[in-house]
């Protein structure tokens, strides 16, 4: 369902690793931000675990935090967010923290922003198990709060049973009108972006339709809590 994206108190991104926000939340959070709402954006890893190195290789394991560092402030740069918080977790790890240890973390940022939308992944359908952590933490914080007084969730879907599971987005937003700061977005984290960008920005600037169709829309979906929660973990 298209929908007019509407200006919030204030926003908490959270995701595990630098990028996930390009993809799926870059155009939806640059309207936020040129709205005037406050954007946080929670960043779990510095993703030193990604897999490209570059041909020939341009990191190593060793340098590669810093380089993806760098371009996760350069794509907070781009979209317009200014409190970026990296919380020093290590990639390839979340899935083996405490699960309580998460959740206070999320519940500690919900209570120091008290924002009234979180954007993050939906827990069962979000493929990576870093992804996985992270959703569950975020939904059974926001679980914890008092219904009334609970934000938001806008959460990020896109395993192949998706669909079948949890039927049509619930929210859509066209950013077409983003579409240049979303391109910086995803060019900022160019250590893992660079292969995909060389074809996508020639046909996003051509008008193809099926580029267009999944990088204009970005889509999310709220949390099923009757369906789901009591059987989701």
């Amino acid at each position: 369902m298209a929908v007019t994206i509407e200006k919030e108190r204030s926003v908490l991104v959270v995701f595990p690793h630098p990028d996930d926000e390009a993809f799926g939340t870059s155009g939806t959070l640059s309207k936020y931000v040129d709205m005037g709402v406050p954007v946080t954006y929670a960043c779990l890893t510095l993703g030193e675990m990604g897999r490209n190195l570059g041909i020939p290789p341009f990191a190593t394991r060793e340098t590669l935090p810093e380089i993806r560092k760098k371009e996760l402030q350069a794509a907070a740069d781009a979209i317009g967010i200014n409190d970026l918080r990296m919380m020093g977790f290590r990639d390839k790890t979340v899935e083996f923290e405490d699960d309580e240890k998460m959740v206070q973390l999320i519940s500690g940022l919900i209570d120091e922003l008290d924002p009234s939308l979180v954007i993050s992944f939906y827990p069962g359908y979000s493929v990576h198990p870093d992804h996985e952590a992270t959703a569950r933490a975020v939904v059974r914080a926001v679980r914890r709060l008092p219904e009334e007084k609970r934000p938001k969730m806008y959460l990020v879907a896109f395993s192949n049973d998706t669909e079948e599971n949890l039927g049509m987005p619930d929210i859509e937003h066209d950013v077409t009108d983003m579409l240049d700061r979303k391109i910086k977005t995803l060019k900022a984290h160019s250590s893992q972006t660079a292969w995909m960008m060389r074809d996508l920005e020639p046909a996003l600037a051509a008008g193809n339709g099926e580029a267009l169709e999944r990088f204009a829309k970005e889509r999310y979906y709220y949390y099923r809590w009757q369906e789901d929660f009591e059987n989701s973990f």
